[in-house]
C-alpha cells in the first residue's frame, strides 16, 4: 500500500465523484479531499458526495476539508448558517460569542460529513493595503487576534471538527496575494516573533491539529525560498515553537509556487522541507505531484525515512480523531444545517455588530 498518497489532499471536479476520481483516491490511498463551491449544491447533495468519497477509504477515513472561515470565505453558500467575518466578530470583544459561532459552523459541517475546517485565520492585518486577508482576520494586532484563536479551535474541535491555523508565519503584513504572486516580507524576524508568531503559539497551546504554511518569502528566514518550500520555516515551527502535529501547505496551485516551480518539483521540495501534506485544488495537479514524489523516492532525492515520518504523523492524527466513518444519514441533516435556533442566534450577533457600528 502506497504511503505517498497519504501526503496529498486533492480537489475533485464536481458535485459527485467521477469513476476516475474514485479510482485515484482508492488506488493511491490519498489522504483527503478539499471541497469548493463547485462541489456544492445543497446540504443533502454534499453529504451524498462525502459518503461517496469515504467509500474509497482504506484503514482510516479521508480528511474531508473546506475553507469555512465565516464572512466571504465560505464555500457552501445556500442552506448553511452564514456567520459574519471574523473582524466583525472580534469587534464584539466576546470570546464566548466566537466559540458559539464556531460551534454552529462545526455542527453544520459535521452533519454533512466534513471533518476538517481550514480555520482559524491567525494572521494579523497590520498592513492597511492587505486585501487578501482583510476582514478574515480578528484584528490588527497580536493581542486582538490571539484573544479569539482558542475560541475557534475549541468551538470546532469540541464538536469533532479538526481545525487548521493559517497562514504561518503570517500573511497579514503583505500587500501581494499569493494566489497571484509571491509576497516578500522584509520585516525583521525578531519583530515577527514578537507579533505574527503569537496567535500561532496560542493555536498550538489550544491543541490545533493542523498548521498551514503560507507561500511567502520572509527574507530573514530564507531570501530565496517561499516558506512553504523552506526547511528553515518548518524548523521554526517544530524546534522553536515545539509544534508536533500536522503541517499542511497552502494550495500548491497558487501562482506564488506554480509560476516558479513544476508541480512535481514543488511537491518534493515541500515534503523534504518539512510539510506533512501538500494540497491541490485540482486532481490533475495532485496526480503530477504524486508522480513527482514517486520518482523522487525511487531516485532517493526523497528518502524513505522522510516519507515514513510524514506518513506516521498523518496516521497518528487519523487514528486519534477519525477512527471510523459512519455514513451520513441524509434525512437527519435538515435538523442541524441552517436550523431556526442557529439562524436566530446569528441574527442576534449581527444586530449587536450593527449597534456597535451605528
Amino acid at each position: 500500500m502506497s504511503k505517498l498518497g497519504q501526503l496529498i489532499i486533492t480537489g475533485i471536479s464536481g458535485t459527485s465523484l467521477l469513476e476516475e476520481e474514485r479510482e485515484f483516491l482508492e488506488k493511491e490511498n490519498i489522504a483527503g479531499v478539499i471541497l469548493f463551491s463547485n462541489n456544492y449544491e445543497s446540504p443533502a447533495q454534499l453529504a451524498e458526495l462525502i459518503n461517496q468519497i469515504q467509500t474509497t477509504r482504506k484503514e482510516y477515513p479521508l480528511f474531508v476539508c473546506v475553507d469555512n472561515e465565516g464572512g466571504r470565505v465560505f464555500r457552501f453558500k445556500t442552506g448553511f448558517t452564514k456567520v459574519p467575518p471574523m473582524m466583525e466578530l472580534g469587534s464584539l470583544n466576546s470570546p464566548k460569542t466566537v466559540f458559539e459561532c464556531s460551534q454552529i459552523m462545526a455542527k453544520e459541517l459535521k452533519a454533512c460529513g466534513v471533518n476538517l475546517n481550514l480555520a482559524p485565520v491567525c494572521d494579523i492585518v497590520n498592513n492597511e493595503q492587505n486585501k487578501v486577508i482583510g476582514d478574515r482576520a480578528f484584528g490588527k494586532n497580536a493581542e486582538a487576534v490571539s484573544k479569539y484563536i482558542s475560541s475557534v479551535i475549541r468551538g470546532l474541535q469540541t464538536s469533532n471538527i479538526l481545525s487548521c491555523a493559517k497562514h504561518f508565519p503570517g500573511h497579514g503584513c503583505t500587500t501581494k496575494d499569493s494566489h497571484f504572486d509571491l509576497p516578500i516580507i522584509k520585516k525583521p524576524l525578531d519583530e515577527i516573533r514578537k507579533e505574527e508568531f503569537l496567535p500561532f503559539i496560542k493555536a498550538i497551546k489550544s491543541r490545533v491539529e493542523f498548521i498551514m504554511m503560507a507561500h511567502v518569502i520572509v527574507e530573514e528566514i530564507n531570501p530565496d525560498l517561499p516558506t512553504s518550500l523552506c526547511p528553515e520555516a518548518y524548523s521554526i515551527l517544530r524546534n522553536e515553537l515545539r509544534y508536533t502535529k500536522l503541517i499542511i501547505s497552502d494550495d500548491m496551485q497558487m501562482k506564488a509556487i506554480a509560476d516558479r516551480y513544476s508541480y512535481e518539483e514543488a511537491a518534493v521540495m515541500a515534503i523534504n522541507a518539512g510539510a506533512d501534506i501538500v494540497e491541490y485544488k485540482d486532481m490533475e495537479f495532485a496526480k503530477k505531484a504524486l508522480e513527482g514524489l514517486k520518482q523522487a523516492q525511487k531516485n532517493q532525492t526523497l528518502k524513505n525515512e522522510t516519507v515514513l515520518d510524514r506518513y506516521n504523523r498523518v496516521m497518528n492524527c487519523k487514528e486519534r480523531n477519525l477512527k471510523e466513518y459512519n455514513p451520513v444519514y441524509i434525512p437527519e441533516i435538515s435538523k442541524v444545517v441552517g436550523n431556526k435556533t442557529s439562524e436566530e442566534f446569528i441574527n442576534e450577533v449581527k444586530e449587536r455588530i450593527e449597534n456597535l457600528n451605528s
